[in-house]
């Protein structure tokens, strides 16, 4: 098992921002939870190695490098597609088993889940999986041994905390960069985008928030993060460029609206995206904010 050096050093003098892909499938997200039952997901028509390709083949165009935050379920069904990913010179970093919530599990639970998906995700890549990502942004004041299992098991970051309040998830407690969440410790969280307007935080780090947005709001978001010499945290998910995905007719009308607005439109944003700003590899941006994490009080 090979352990790659980071890509994604800084170009120009640029703020190199943390550019991400959570890999899941269409039927696996948050939204659809309570309409699709796990023990279905085999009898569904896959469209993640599809779409990943696409994303491969935008990220190959503009010459950047990003973090596929992977399922161990599609990895231990699409190896394939894992080992392109590394081919291509991604990161390849956890993103759970099946996308169960950590604040949903316990601890031993929770144990159980990063190490069968690591194993999965690194049988397939060849490569050392060292970050990950908690589904749906689940590591909150809710889950104070979660990053105390991350550094147990080895792990070097996480980018799991999004510092907000939201009706699905969110630790608006959290510091806004990246922190040393277990004390002793050099395992560093590195939270998803947030900015400043007015005294409050605005979600700022992609997903539904960049498909429905202006593009001038992420622009002018970005910006002001980098213009405090701190990268962004940029996540999207393979389904969102998919506009010919299966609908889900039966799930509540608003999970839909999240799910289903401006898919027709994304690809085209993130190529304005990957082309006005500076991308790397989450685990080249961990190393670089280590030094400059605070430590998480107690």
């Amino acid at each position: 098992m090979s352990s790659r050096a980071p890509a994604g050093g800084p170009v120009g003098g640029a703020v190199i921002n943390g550019l991400s892909v959570d890999v899941e499938d269409w039927f696996q997200v948050g939204a659809f939870e309570t309409v699709i039952k796990r023990e279905d997901w085999e009898g569904l028509k896959s469209r993640v190695e599809h779409n990943c390709d696409a994303i491969l083949a935008l990220f190959d165009d503009a010459g950047v490098k990003g973090t596929f935050f992977t399922l161990g379920w599609v990895a231990q069904r699409h190896p394939a597609l894992i080992r392109r990913i590394v081919a291509q010179g991604h990161e390849i970093a956890s993103h759970g088993w099946d996308h169960q919530r950590v604040f949903r599990m316990d601890r031993a639970t929770f144990g159980q889940d990063l190490a069968v998906s690591r194993r999965a995700i690194e049988d397939a890549a060849g490569e050392a999986v060292t970050g990950y990502r908690a589904p749906s942004f689940s590591i909150d004041a809710r889950t104070p041994w979660a990053h105390e299992e991350l550094a147990a098991q080895g792990y070097a970051y996480s980018s799991s905390v999004a510092p907000i309040a939201h009706d699905h998830y969110g630790w608006r407690e959290a510091p806004r960069f990246a922190f040393h969440p277990v004390a002793g410790h050099d395992f560093v969280e590195i939270p998803v985008t947030t900015a400043m307007l007015a005294g409050r935080r605005l979600a700022a780090g992609g997903g539904g928030f960049f498909r429905v947005l202006p593009y001038a709001f992420s622009r002018w978001a970005i910006r002001q993060v980098n213009g405090e010499g701190r990268p962004a945290v940029f996540y999207f998910h393979p389904w969102e460029i998919d506009p010919d995905q299966p609908r889900v007719e039966n799930a509540p009308m608003r999970s839909r609206l999240r799910h289903y607005t401006n898919l027709d439109v994304m690809a085209a944003k993130l190529r304005h995206l990957v082309g006005d700003f500076a991308w790397g590899r989450m685990d080249a941006i961990a190393v670089r904010e280590a030094s400059h994490a605070v430590a998480l009080a107690a």
